[in-house]
């Protein structure tokens, strides 16, 4: 990863291509080529993020706003009020996404959609998904004082339900099944039941869905959720791509069995295949170069009692990267380990591939057109992937895709201490602003 500053950046033939001409006179004496030195309100975003947080607001200073709580309800109805002072026409499709829109003036233009969610996880902070949604709305806001004449229609997206399965996104590629709509969930809820709370129609689920190509492109800004950036002092991440995820579940059986008499060298002790499996997944994600990662992050020990030998271990094994062929030779090189320590230890094992998300790799016409925005902009930027999941890798079966990082401070997310300073809010803003611009002149 290399930090590109102005003294060092060349431009690509794909930002060439997007090179744009000033247009008609607008309003006044302000010309539409005057888009360039467009700028957000920083202190009015900064503000309405402070605004928000007071939905679901925790002891701890951050938020626990769930999708569909009575925060969650407050925290939208907020939003769309913000949405209307921006002069956006608004709207709550059948999932429940929020959707302001501004039309455009070219006929048939396809819409460039930008966004982001406000629900949070339980215990959560004030930035992640906040950032993405008020900084779009601020855009919009932007474009509206500013008397601009978009061409394509823009529409910002306040997607439900990110966090606990990209619900919405989902909603809009036409992704939910029947059958996931009307089982309980793990609270004990209907989806649609949920869906109905919020303002959707599950009635019309089909409605929401949005075949490939009907977007122009998606755009969405986001805290980091790590590290890099603030560390590294870059105040602007343009994303290469959201990493795919494998997640195997592990079963080692050995025999439970009295710990006080059961000689050391009799033992068939599924907890020591199971240790052994854990430092060798972080051996060998280690030993392969890339920035690919793995994690055993649940252990579950059975019968789980001090004096009796474990006789069966269940285990996570996830792994991440931009690459399926990269999660693919890992495993590969894991699970031949994992046999090798269930023969020597005689604990048989078995695994099953659980859950699976395909990596979705960002636009590089996009990914351009961000960097060209940041330098425009004078910030330092460089390239990275997205550890973390995010609706754009649902939008990306659709449309191309592109997103901004701004710095987390000490990598912080999913906490109340999650915390993005006012700048490199403003900052962000400002990237997300002159990209949407550029995308809708190009």
């Amino acid at each position: 990863m290399r930090t590109m500053h102005r003294r060092d950046f060349v431009q690509s033939a794909a930002l060439g291509a997007l090179a744009v001409t000033p247009l008609g006179t607008l309003h006044g004496h302000r010309r539409q080529g005057d888009w360039k030195s467009l700028r957000v309100n920083g202190a009015r975003v900064n503000r309405h993020l402070a605004d928000l947080s007071r939905y679901g607001r925790n002891p701890d200073g951050g938020v626990s706003r769930v999708a569909y709580s009575d925060a969650d309800i407050a925290g939208r109805e907020f939003a769309v009020r913000l949405m209307r002072a921006a002069e956006l026409e608004v709207r709550i499709d059948p999932v429940g996404n929020i959707i302001g829109t501004r039309a455009g003036t070219l006929p048939a233009a396809k819409p460039i959609l930008f966004g982001s969610h406000i629900d949070s996880v339980p215990h959560g902070g004030n930035y992640d998904g906040d950032l993405g949604s008020l900084s779009a709305i601020e855009a919009a806001h932007t474009l509206a004082e500013a008397g601009y004449r978009n061409r394509h229609p823009l529409e910002v997206v306040i997607w439900c339900d990110e966090e606990s399965g990209l619900t919405g996104s989902r909603g809009y590629v036409g992704d939910i099944s029947r059958e996931e709509l009307h089982e309980p969930g793990r609270d004990g809820v209907p989806l649609a039941e949920k869906i109905a709370r919020i303002g959707g129609d599950p009635e019309r689920l089909a409605a929401a869905r949005h075949e490939p190509g009907s977007v122009a492109a998606y755009l969405e800004l986001h805290v980091e959720q790590g590290n890099i950036l603030h560390e590294q002092g870059v105040q602007i991440g343009v994303v290469e791509g959201i990493v795919g995820i494998h997640h195997y579940d592990v079963t080692i059986e050995g025999f439970a069995n009295h710990a006080g008499t059961t000689p050391m060298n009799r033992r068939r002790n599924a907890m020591l295949t199971a240790a052994e499996l854990v430092l060798a997944v972080d051996r060998i994600v280690k030993a392969m170069p890339g920035r690919h990662v793995g994690t055993v992050g649940r252990l579950l020990v059975e019968p789980g009692a001090p004096n009796v030998v474990p006789g069966r271990v269940r285990l996570t094994v996830e792994l991440r990267d931009l690459r399926t062929a990269t999660i693919e030779a890992l495993w590969e090189q894991i699970s031949a380990e994992l046999g090798e320590l269930a023969h020597e230890h005689d604990t048989p094992a078995t695994w099953e591939r659980q859950h699976t998300n395909d990596p979705a790799l960002s636009d590089p016409g996009i990914r351009a057109v961000i960097a060209q925005a940041a330098e425009a902009l004078d910030l330092s930027f460089m390239h990275m992937p997205s550890g973390a999941g995010h609706d754009a890798q649902t939008l990306a079966a659709i449309c191309p895709i592109g997103m901004i990082f701004v710095p987390a401070v000490d990598g912080i997310s999913h906490s109340p201490k999650e915390f993005t300073s006012a700048e490199d809010v403003e900052h962000g803003a400002n990237v997300l602003l002159q990209s949407v611009l550029r995308l809708d002149q190009a």
